[in-house]
């Protein structure tokens, strides 16, 4: 009787586990974070940290009105350009901001003011985008004609070797390659191939946990998978020093990690997917989580590439970054852990200035 009662204990005890991850979409990633968890890290002398924060850069969330919408922009440039000053990496380069657009809120008044800011050397823009329903060739139109309107009428993105214009991406609800199970959000099952075939060479929306649409591959660095079909970028070729892809989409992933001190009910870890917001303000020791990552190239340990993301104008994120000091404390906590140590050094780099690294270190 005894041994019949602690099996029931014990497949309770993992029908309950199971169920818990299940409720947070762990199921897909939990493999793959454990195999992570017993893969031999290199130790090396000296580290160098490439940080790049990534904005889903929407003035217009929650219906706001134009007028609401550019008044924001204009804090938050105001706001950038006063806070960032004070700060430098170990180059003595600025923080950094990435700005992610979305097609569906173009406003002149708000990209000219990203140009502005941009110019003076703290930030860059790429492209965001929310669709449902979608169709391959509507998208494909859709991609170029606002890539050559921001080339154009703003002066932003850039050229290849080859005078073509490219671009990074991340995609709305972060549904790319229709990646939600129930289809929404997206529609085109094949979107990395046109996303290649627009001018896309890296995209950034990894990862998405504790949403359905996250991969099973984690905290990487890869080329997705341009075979058609749903979730197709869900795995792919590691980058490592001797194959870069030039007619490959990167996946440039950000941090996915289990949060041990930070446990709900004092049991269940929370979930760390490298977002900043109101809820999610700075600290030392989610740093110390990014960089335990490990997100790399194959070979090059020393390289370590971290890559959070915010959704900026939301009106508790603006709050936390400006009024309650989030953007100094973050920058101040980076600098002093990584900046002028004896084995690290701090680079503060824009989405496009990653991508450029990885591609440099990966090309020799």
């Amino acid at each position: 009787m005894l041994l019949i009662i602690s099996g029931i204990i014990f497949f309770g005890a993992i029908l309950g586990l199971w169920l818990i991850l299940k409720s947070r979409h762990m199921d897909i990633w939990i493999l793959s974070y454990v195999k992570e968890a017993f893969k031999r890290k290199e130790t090396v002398a000296h580290k160098h940290i490439y940080f790049c924060l990534v904005d889903h850069y929407e003035p217009y969330f929650a219906g706001a009105d134009q007028k609401t919408a550019r008044k924001l922009v204009d804090d938050w440039v105001e706001g950038y350009r006063k806070v960032a000053s004070k700060h430098s990496d170990s180059n003595g380069n600025p923080p950094q901001h990435s700005y992610f657009y979305p097609i569906e809120e173009y406003d002149e008044y708000v990209l000219d003011k990203l140009k502005v800011i941009c110019d003076e050397g703290l930030g860059d823009v790429d492209i965001h985008l929310h669709h449902d329903d979608d169709t391959a060739d509507n998208l494909k139109t859709t991609l170029i004609e606002f890539n050559q309107m921001l080339f154009d009428k703003h002066g932003l993105l850039r050229k290849n070797e080859n005078g073509e214009l490219v671009y990074g991406f991340i995609h709305g609800n972060w549904a790319l390659a229709n990646s939600r199970p129930d289809g929404r959000w997206c529609g085109v099952d094949n979107e990395i191939e046109v996303l290649l075939n627009t001018g896309c060479v890296y995209d950034m929306t990894m990862p998405s946990a504790p949403s359905d649409t996250q991969t099973t591959t984690i905290n990487s660095l890869y080329f997705a998978n341009e075979k058609p079909g749903r979730k197709s970028h869900d795995i792919g070729e590691l980058v490592t020093s001797e194959n870069w892809r030039e007619q490959e989409l990167l996946m440039i992933q950000g941090p996915l990690k289990l949060n041990w001190q930070s446990r709900k009910l004092g049991v269940i870890p929370r979930i760390e997917a490298g977002e900043l917001s109101g809820d999610a303000p700075p600290s030392l020791q989610r740093i110390k989580l990014w960089e335990e990552a490990n997100i790399t190239i194959e070979e090059q340990p020393e390289h370590i590439f971290i890559k959070v993301y915010t959704h900026g104008l939301q009106t508790q994120n603006m709050k936390m970054f400006f009024d309650d000091g989030g953007f100094d404390h973050l920058w101040s906590l980076l600098e002093k852990r990584y900046k002028n140590k004896k084995n690290y050094t701090l680079h503060y780099v824009n989405a496009w200035q990653m991508y450029q690294k990885i591609k440099q270190l990966s090309s020799k």
